[in-house]
């Protein structure tokens, strides 16, 4: 859902505030928005190792700011920063190349 740019201002500063404390591994209130109990739902469905959770999230972070950046209107998911991430670049999708068949004898 597209938001008006006062709104997503708004919410971009918000999920600013939601990253720091999953960064820092607390969480200090009880009560959320449900955007942000969307987005905590998404990155706990990408079911991140610990050992490179913190690194992720922080790119994700960046990531999510640079798209509101360049015109995005909605905030960006983890599950989307990840699939673009695997995905590449636009034109440079790795498409798997078939070997030589192999004939029985």
């Amino acid at each position: 859902m597209t938001l008006p740019v006062h709104e997503l201002e708004a919410r971009l500063f918000q999920f600013n505030k939601l990253m720091q404390e999953l960064l820092r591994g607390r969480i200090h209130r009880n009560t959320f928005q449900s955007w942000e109990v969307e987005i905590l739902l998404d990155i706990e469905a990408c079911e991140l190792r610990d050992s490179n959770r913190r690194e992720i999230l922080r790119r994700y972070q960046k990531a999510a700011n640079k798209y509101v950046d360049r015109g995005g209107r909605t905030l960006l998911k983890l599950s989307e920063y990840l699939e673009k991430k695997h995905r590449g670049p636009l034109g440079t999708e790795k498409t798997a190349v078939p070997g030589p068949t192999q004939t029985p004898i």
